[in-house]
Protein backbone atom coordinates (compact mmCIF):
# COMPACT_ATOMS: atom_id res chain seq x y z
CA UNK A 1 0.00 0.00 0.00
CA UNK A 2 1.12 3.75 -0.79
CA UNK A 3 1.51 5.35 2.37
CA UNK A 4 2.70 8.80 0.65
CA UNK A 5 0.84 11.20 2.39
CA UNK A 6 -1.53 13.33 0.22
CA UNK A 7 -1.38 16.81 -0.22
CA UNK A 8 -4.05 19.09 -1.63
CA UNK A 9 -3.69 20.77 -4.50
CA UNK A 10 -4.07 25.05 -4.00
CA UNK A 11 -6.23 26.97 -5.56
CA UNK A 12 -4.97 29.77 -7.81
CA UNK A 13 -5.21 33.20 -6.28
CA UNK A 14 -7.23 34.58 -9.18
CA UNK A 15 -9.18 31.72 -9.49
CA UNK A 16 -10.47 32.32 -6.07
CA UNK A 17 -10.79 35.63 -6.25
CA UNK A 18 -12.84 35.27 -9.78
CA UNK A 19 -15.34 33.33 -7.52
CA UNK A 20 -15.33 35.90 -4.88
CA UNK A 21 -16.55 38.64 -7.79
CA UNK A 22 -18.96 36.01 -9.28
CA UNK A 23 -20.74 35.45 -6.01
CA UNK A 24 -20.60 39.32 -4.90
CA UNK A 25 -22.08 40.04 -8.34
CA UNK A 26 -24.95 37.88 -7.49
CA UNK A 27 -25.41 38.84 -4.10
CA UNK A 28 -25.36 42.28 -5.53
CA UNK A 29 -28.05 42.31 -7.73
CA UNK A 30 -29.91 39.32 -5.28
CA UNK A 31 -31.41 42.60 -3.61
CA UNK A 32 -34.43 43.81 -5.29
CA UNK A 33 -34.05 47.21 -4.03
CA UNK A 34 -31.04 48.31 -6.00
CA UNK A 35 -32.74 47.88 -8.60
CA UNK A 36 -35.55 49.42 -7.89
CA UNK A 37 -33.66 52.68 -6.54
CA UNK A 38 -31.77 53.19 -9.07
CA UNK A 39 -34.26 52.74 -11.86
CA UNK A 40 -36.50 55.67 -9.63
CA UNK A 41 -33.29 57.60 -9.57
CA UNK A 42 -32.74 57.65 -13.69
CA UNK A 43 -36.59 58.76 -13.95
CA UNK A 44 -35.54 61.51 -11.30
CA UNK A 45 -32.81 62.67 -12.51
CA UNK A 46 -33.82 62.82 -16.16
CA UNK A 47 -37.43 64.66 -15.56
CA UNK A 48 -34.98 67.14 -13.39
CA UNK A 49 -32.29 67.79 -16.44
CA UNK A 50 -34.93 67.62 -18.95
CA UNK A 51 -37.13 70.00 -17.19
CA UNK A 52 -33.97 72.63 -17.41
CA UNK A 53 -33.89 71.80 -21.12
CA UNK A 54 -36.74 72.93 -21.75
CA UNK A 55 -37.12 75.94 -19.64
CA UNK A 56 -33.58 76.89 -21.60
CA UNK A 57 -35.76 76.09 -25.27
CA UNK A 58 -38.90 77.87 -23.90
CA UNK A 59 -37.02 81.00 -23.07
CA UNK A 60 -34.39 81.18 -25.69
CA UNK A 61 -34.89 84.31 -28.41
CA UNK A 62 -33.80 84.71 -31.98
CA UNK A 63 -30.54 85.93 -32.45
CA UNK A 64 -29.04 85.03 -29.08
CA UNK A 65 -25.74 84.16 -28.79
CA UNK A 66 -25.11 80.45 -28.24
CA UNK A 67 -23.68 79.57 -25.09
CA UNK A 68 -22.22 75.62 -24.96
CA UNK A 69 -21.99 75.71 -20.63
CA UNK A 70 -25.41 76.76 -20.57
CA UNK A 71 -26.13 73.06 -22.84
CA UNK A 72 -23.95 71.15 -20.55
CA UNK A 73 -25.43 72.56 -17.68
CA UNK A 74 -29.02 71.42 -18.99
CA UNK A 75 -27.38 67.98 -19.70
CA UNK A 76 -27.02 67.36 -16.04
CA UNK A 77 -28.19 69.83 -13.65
CA UNK A 78 -26.77 70.49 -10.48
CA UNK A 79 -30.41 68.72 -8.98
CA UNK A 80 -29.45 65.80 -10.70
CA UNK A 81 -26.09 65.73 -9.60
CA UNK A 82 -27.25 65.77 -6.28
CA UNK A 83 -29.85 63.16 -6.64
CA UNK A 84 -26.86 61.27 -7.96
CA UNK A 85 -24.68 61.37 -4.88
CA UNK A 86 -27.08 60.71 -2.34
CA UNK A 87 -28.58 57.08 -4.24
CA UNK A 88 -25.13 55.89 -5.10
CA UNK A 89 -23.28 56.95 -1.60
CA UNK A 90 -26.83 55.64 -0.10
CA UNK A 91 -26.53 51.98 -2.27
CA UNK A 92 -22.43 51.98 -1.43
CA UNK A 93 -23.79 52.10 2.11
CA UNK A 94 -26.25 49.80 1.71
CA UNK A 95 -23.99 47.11 0.34
CA UNK A 96 -21.49 47.19 3.63
CA UNK A 97 -24.33 47.76 6.18
CA UNK A 98 -26.28 45.09 4.99
CA UNK A 99 -24.39 42.39 5.71
CA UNK A 100 -23.23 43.37 9.04
CA UNK A 101 -26.65 44.20 9.97
CA UNK A 102 -27.89 40.31 8.87
CA UNK A 103 -24.90 39.25 10.39
CA UNK A 104 -24.54 37.46 6.97
CA UNK A 105 -20.84 38.69 7.14
CA UNK A 106 -19.69 36.38 10.01
CA UNK A 107 -20.78 33.57 7.77
CA UNK A 108 -18.81 34.92 4.44
CA UNK A 109 -15.75 35.58 6.91
CA UNK A 110 -15.98 31.92 7.95
CA UNK A 111 -16.30 30.84 4.63
CA UNK A 112 -13.66 33.11 2.91
CA UNK A 113 -11.12 33.59 5.91
CA UNK A 114 -9.63 36.12 3.45
CA UNK A 115 -11.28 39.21 4.49
CA UNK A 116 -9.42 41.77 2.43
CA UNK A 117 -10.01 39.96 -0.90
CA UNK A 118 -13.75 39.66 0.60
CA UNK A 119 -13.68 43.34 0.89
CA UNK A 120 -11.73 44.44 -2.32
CA UNK A 121 -14.35 41.74 -4.62
CA UNK A 122 -17.22 43.88 -3.04
CA UNK A 123 -15.69 46.68 -3.74
CA UNK A 124 -14.91 46.19 -7.33
CA UNK A 125 -18.00 44.80 -8.36
CA UNK A 126 -19.87 48.36 -6.56
CA UNK A 127 -17.75 50.37 -8.54
CA UNK A 128 -18.25 48.18 -11.31
CA UNK A 129 -22.06 48.41 -11.33
CA UNK A 130 -21.68 52.25 -10.22
CA UNK A 131 -19.85 52.99 -13.04
CA UNK A 132 -22.00 51.39 -15.85
CA UNK A 133 -24.70 52.81 -14.14
CA UNK A 134 -22.85 56.17 -14.33
CA UNK A 135 -22.15 56.11 -17.85
CA UNK A 136 -25.45 54.73 -18.88
CA UNK A 137 -27.09 57.89 -16.51
CA UNK A 138 -24.61 60.52 -18.14
CA UNK A 139 -24.90 59.37 -21.72
CA UNK A 140 -28.94 59.32 -21.37
CA UNK A 141 -29.24 62.60 -20.22
CA UNK A 142 -27.05 64.15 -22.44
CA UNK A 143 -28.70 62.55 -25.61
CA UNK A 144 -32.45 63.19 -24.41
CA UNK A 145 -31.62 67.12 -23.29
CA UNK A 146 -29.28 67.72 -26.08
CA UNK A 147 -31.71 66.49 -28.60
CA UNK A 148 -34.70 68.61 -26.92
CA UNK A 149 -32.37 71.77 -26.95
CA UNK A 150 -31.71 70.79 -30.75
CA UNK A 151 -34.91 72.22 -32.09
CA UNK A 152 -34.39 75.80 -31.12
CA UNK A 153 -30.30 74.70 -32.29
CA UNK A 154 -29.44 75.24 -28.71
CA UNK A 155 -27.88 71.37 -28.31
CA UNK A 156 -24.48 69.88 -28.69
CA UNK A 157 -22.95 66.43 -29.80
CA UNK A 158 -20.67 64.03 -28.00
CA UNK A 159 -17.90 65.14 -30.27
CA UNK A 160 -18.26 68.92 -28.84
CA UNK A 161 -15.59 69.98 -26.78
CA UNK A 162 -15.09 69.39 -23.62
CA UNK A 163 -18.41 66.52 -24.23
CA UNK A 164 -16.24 63.86 -23.31
CA UNK A 165 -14.58 65.44 -20.16
CA UNK A 166 -18.75 66.27 -18.82
CA UNK A 167 -19.70 62.70 -19.69
CA UNK A 168 -16.65 60.90 -17.99
CA UNK A 169 -16.38 63.41 -15.09
CA UNK A 170 -20.65 62.47 -14.41
CA UNK A 171 -20.19 58.80 -15.21
CA UNK A 172 -17.08 58.25 -12.59
CA UNK A 173 -19.03 60.62 -9.96
CA UNK A 174 -21.33 57.57 -9.08
CA UNK A 175 -18.49 54.95 -8.08
CA UNK A 176 -16.47 57.50 -6.27
CA UNK A 177 -19.28 58.69 -3.88
CA UNK A 178 -20.60 54.86 -3.95
CA UNK A 179 -17.24 53.80 -2.71
CA UNK A 180 -17.22 56.53 0.25
CA UNK A 181 -20.68 55.56 1.41
CA UNK A 182 -19.02 52.05 1.21
CA UNK A 183 -16.37 52.74 3.07
CA UNK A 184 -18.82 54.68 5.85
CA UNK A 185 -20.57 51.87 6.30
CA UNK A 186 -17.67 49.38 6.73
CA UNK A 187 -16.47 52.09 9.71
CA UNK A 188 -19.67 52.89 11.05
CA UNK A 189 -22.11 49.48 10.94
CA UNK A 190 -25.22 51.14 11.21
CA UNK A 191 -27.58 52.22 8.30
CA UNK A 192 -29.03 55.78 9.50
CA UNK A 193 -25.34 56.65 11.27
CA UNK A 194 -24.04 56.07 7.83
CA UNK A 195 -26.34 58.25 5.94
CA UNK A 196 -26.04 61.05 8.01
CA UNK A 197 -21.94 60.65 7.98
CA UNK A 198 -22.32 60.40 3.68
CA UNK A 199 -24.33 63.40 3.56
CA UNK A 200 -22.26 65.48 5.90
CA UNK A 201 -18.96 63.82 4.33
CA UNK A 202 -20.28 64.61 0.26
CA UNK A 203 -22.70 67.04 0.41
CA UNK A 204 -22.33 69.88 3.41
CA UNK A 205 -18.49 69.14 4.38
CA UNK A 206 -17.33 70.79 0.26
CA UNK A 207 -19.18 73.89 1.00
CA UNK A 208 -17.22 74.42 4.61
CA UNK A 209 -13.55 74.98 2.85
CA UNK A 210 -13.52 78.46 0.91
CA UNK A 211 -10.64 79.63 -1.35
CA UNK A 212 -9.85 82.42 0.87
CA UNK A 213 -6.37 80.41 2.02
CA UNK A 214 -4.14 78.17 -0.19
CA UNK A 215 -4.96 75.45 2.41
CA UNK A 216 -8.86 75.57 2.65
CA UNK A 217 -8.95 75.89 -1.59
CA UNK A 218 -6.90 72.94 -1.36
CA UNK A 219 -8.92 70.45 0.66
CA UNK A 220 -12.01 72.20 -0.99
CA UNK A 221 -10.75 71.50 -4.14
CA UNK A 222 -10.78 67.78 -3.41
CA UNK A 223 -13.45 67.33 -2.40
CA UNK A 224 -15.58 64.66 -5.05
CA UNK A 225 -18.54 67.53 -5.41
CA UNK A 226 -16.10 70.40 -6.30
CA UNK A 227 -13.81 67.89 -8.33
CA UNK A 228 -17.30 67.18 -10.43
CA UNK A 229 -18.78 70.67 -10.54
CA UNK A 230 -15.54 71.71 -11.82
CA UNK A 231 -14.67 69.05 -14.42
CA UNK A 232 -18.00 69.96 -15.87
CA UNK A 233 -17.34 73.42 -16.18
CA UNK A 234 -16.07 74.03 -19.72
CA UNK A 235 -16.57 77.49 -20.41
CA UNK A 236 -14.99 79.63 -17.49
CA UNK A 237 -15.53 82.73 -19.26
CA UNK A 238 -17.94 84.05 -17.00
CA UNK A 239 -16.55 82.77 -13.70
CA UNK A 240 -14.73 84.93 -11.39
CA UNK A 241 -11.00 84.79 -11.03
CA UNK A 242 -10.06 82.88 -7.83
CA UNK A 243 -7.51 82.93 -5.78
CA UNK A 244 -6.37 79.39 -5.96
CA UNK A 245 -7.79 78.06 -8.93
CA UNK A 246 -8.54 74.21 -9.25
CA UNK A 247 -6.89 72.47 -12.02
CA UNK A 248 -7.96 69.29 -14.16
CA UNK A 249 -5.47 66.80 -13.52
CA UNK A 250 -6.14 67.91 -9.66
CA UNK A 251 -9.81 66.87 -10.33
CA UNK A 252 -9.48 63.84 -11.86
CA UNK A 253 -6.83 62.89 -8.75
CA UNK A 254 -9.72 63.88 -6.62
CA UNK A 255 -11.78 61.32 -7.70
CA UNK A 256 -8.68 58.66 -7.92
CA UNK A 257 -7.42 59.58 -4.30
CA UNK A 258 -11.45 59.40 -2.80
CA UNK A 259 -11.89 56.34 -4.65
CA UNK A 260 -8.59 54.62 -3.39
CA UNK A 261 -8.47 55.71 -0.19
CA UNK A 262 -11.78 54.77 0.50
CA UNK A 263 -11.40 51.21 -1.22
CA UNK A 264 -8.26 50.27 1.33
CA UNK A 265 -9.46 51.75 4.65
CA UNK A 266 -12.28 49.48 4.21
CA UNK A 267 -10.49 46.57 3.18
CA UNK A 268 -8.09 47.97 6.35
CA UNK A 269 -10.53 48.43 8.91
CA UNK A 270 -12.18 45.04 8.28
CA UNK A 271 -9.14 43.19 8.50
CA UNK A 272 -8.74 44.53 12.00
CA UNK A 273 -12.08 44.60 13.47
CA UNK A 274 -13.85 41.65 14.64
CA UNK A 275 -17.52 40.91 12.42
Amino acid sequence: MNTAPLHPTPLHTASRFHHLLAAEWTKFWSVRSVSLVLGLTTLGVLAANLRSAQYMADNSRVGDAFNPQAAFDTAFTLLGSDLLLLVTAGVGAMVSVSEYATGLVRTTFVAVPRRRAVLTAKAVVLAAVMTGYGLLLAGLSFWLTQALLAGKHLGLSVAAPGAPRFLAATALYAPVCALVGFCLGVLLRHGAATVVAGVLVLFVLPSLFTDTHAWTAAVGHAMPLNAWRFLTRIDLGDQLPLHHPPTVPGAWAAYAGWALAATGLSVLVADRRDA
